[in-house]
């Protein structure tokens, strides 16, 4: 059974509104038939602009529940154009009136299956609240694929949790517009070799953004990047059987990082996390 998944990642400057975000989508995919899914950077229909004082207040006023009004509409797009969609990242009002910044995707059924809150917040500019929980979910007959939010890639604990809950593909939405691109593009490559997934890195276009979106394999080879700012689509069809291809034979053919541990290894102290490496917890989850 094939676990092709072709996709698109639409590496735009943030959406004007959900009219004008339902047209674009609508157009991309009708000229790339064949896609399965497709993503769109951080807060790219949550744009703001201003002082950090007017930021705040539109971040406050375009707070919305997931199954709010936008949620319903998303939830209906995805369903008109049959598609996975994943449309970055939104302002959500949360559980007594919090605020997160969570990315969200729909099933081609037009059905929510999955939303997570950012972990990492870039402090102290941004004022979301963190999430509590590493977020997965399935693509039938395809695989696993899980969220991290932007600044989460500079934490080895996000990309290593979710691939230990099976992820095999790390979609990450990115709304970057400082000079920190380059060590980002290092990270996507370095979580990508270090748990043996695809990275998806999709950053906002300029004028906001500096862009340079990139797709890497579970070797950390480069399959297809953007050099630029500008608007484009990064499109490619990934096979997810390479991540079980170098899981069994190695980075390289030789690295077998999650096969590491031997019957009757000791648990690892870790004393940062006051907990420990327990051998026989190691494995990722195998996705249903």
């Amino acid at each position: 059974m094939s676990r092709v998944l072709p996709l698109a990642l639409v590496q735009d400057p943030p959406a004007a509104d959900l009219d004008d975000f339902a047209e674009a989508v609508h157009t991309k995919v009708a000229s790339l038939p064949q896609t399965r899914l497709i993503a769109y950077p951080e807060l790219h229909l949550c744009g703001t602009d201003g002082t950090l004082e007017e930021r705040d207040a539109q971040i406050e006023a375009m707070a919305e529940p997931l199954d709010g009004p936008r949620g319903r509409r998303l939830a209906e797009l995805a369903g008109d154009l049959g598609v996975w969609l994943l449309p970055g990242t939104v302002v959500e009002r949360g559980e007594g009136g919090a605020i997160h910044n969570t990315a969200l995707a729909y099933s081609p059924e037009g059905r929510l299956v999955a939303s997570y809150r950012k972990m990492f917040p870039w402090r102290p500019y941004e004022p979301y609240q963190p999430g509590d929980r590493f977020v997965v979910f399935d693509i039938p007959e395809v695989g696993r694929l899980g969220f991290a939010i932007c600044y989460d890639a500079w934490f080895p604990e996000a990309a290593r949790h979710l691939a230990w809950l099976g992820a095999e593909v790390i979609v990450n939405p990115v709304k970057t517009t400082t000079c920190d691109r380059a060590q980002e593009l290092v990270l996507a490559r370095a979580n990508a070799i270090v748990n043996q997934v695809f990275v998806l890195s999709v950053n906002t276009a300029g004028p906001e953004g500096v862009g340079e979106s990139l797709i890497v394999d579970p070797e950390g080879r480069i399959r297809a990047a953007v050099g630029h700012a500008g608007a484009a689509v990064l499109t490619d069809a990934i096979d997810l059987d390479d991540v079980t291809r170098v899981r069994r034979y190695g980075t390289a053919g030789l690295n077998r990082m999650w096969s590491q541990f031997l019957p009757g290894d000791a648990p690892i102290d870790l004393p940062l996390y006051e907990g420990r490496l327990h051998p026989d917890r190691w494995r990722p989850r195998t996705p249903r």
